[in-house]
């Protein structure tokens, strides 16, 4: 399996994030893209430092989101993620482009030497907070074989967070996840209904039993409540990796020290 490949171990898989700080053109923008580097190296040595499983490179300080994502973005991610890649020669590696810039992050990655993708609104259509997102498998695998990125995964959302599903309230989650899957995922992640809000353990168990392919948390996340999520086969943490537990803070290294060290010793 190719999880099992990436990460070395199938199950409870610790993957921090790097929240980039506002991108040159983004409405929050305010530092140089040397500071803006030299901030995401700093935290990604604080996670490999800690014993991170792996890490995923988001701009997600670029609000509001767009679906209109300019060259600047792709430019300057690449920049951040080459950067991190540096600091972090061996270490599982991913990227994310806010909002559902799948196919620039597949080019990103490709070019920066990141090892997977995590995208938005791979199937089904569904309202985000920044519009109508559209189903993109077809166009997001083949333009991956296009460019010679088929070694570089995608770790796709279901029923993703911050959006409404009223259009497929009749299409439950494991039949997402089924769809997901038959469209060619390499994972799938589930999510609580906003960023840092607890996921369902019972959606894990129902998505695990409908699936082949592996299956992440991809929000909520704790120190406290972690034994609920350890059958996953990976958590994607932030928010409790900060300081005061919001995403938009810096990196708390005794945060994430803490937490590696307890799931170290549960997952045994």
């Amino acid at each position: 399996m190719k999880f099992l490949d990436l990460f070395g171990r199938l199950k409870s898989v610790v993957i921090g994030m790097i929240h980039v700080k506002a991108l040159p053109g983004t409405p929050l923008g305010c530092m140089k893209i040397s500071q803006i580097i030299e901030e995401a190296c700093r935290e990604a040595s604080i996670y490999r430092d800690a014993g991170i499983d792996g890490l995923i490179i988001e701009n997600m300080h670029d609000t509001p989101y767009s679906f209109s994502v300019g060259p600047e973005v792709c430019a300057c991610m690449t920049a951040v993620c080459t950067a991190v890649r540096s600091v972090c020669p061996i270490l599982p590696l991913g990227v994310q482009i806010l909002s559902s810039a799948n196919q620039q992050a597949m080019a990103v990655a490709l070019a920066s030497g990141m090892d997977f993708i995590r995208a938005e609104g791979f199937v089904f259509s569904q309202v985000a907070d920044e519009g109508l997102l559209n189903a993109c498998a077809g166009e997001l695998l083949r333009y991956r074989k296009q460019v010679g990125a088929e070694h570089v995964q995608i770790f796709t959302d279901i029923k993703k967070k911050h959006s409404a599903h009223a259009l497929t309230s009749d299409v439950s989650i494991e039949e997402t996840a089924r769809a997901a899957e038959f469209f060619l995922s390499d994972g799938l992640v589930i999510t609580g209904a906003s960023t840092g809000a607890e996921a369902d353990p019972c959606e894990l168990k129902e998505v695990s039993q409908a699936v082949r392919i592996p299956v992440l948390i991809g929000s909520g996340v704790t120190y406290d409540n972690m034994e609920r999520y350890l059958d996953a086969n990976g958590m994607i943490i932030g928010s409790h990796f900060k300081e005061g537990g919001h995403w938009a803070n810096a990196v708390h290294p005794e945060q994430v020290k803490r937490f590696m060290g307890k799931i170290r010793r549960l997952r045994k």
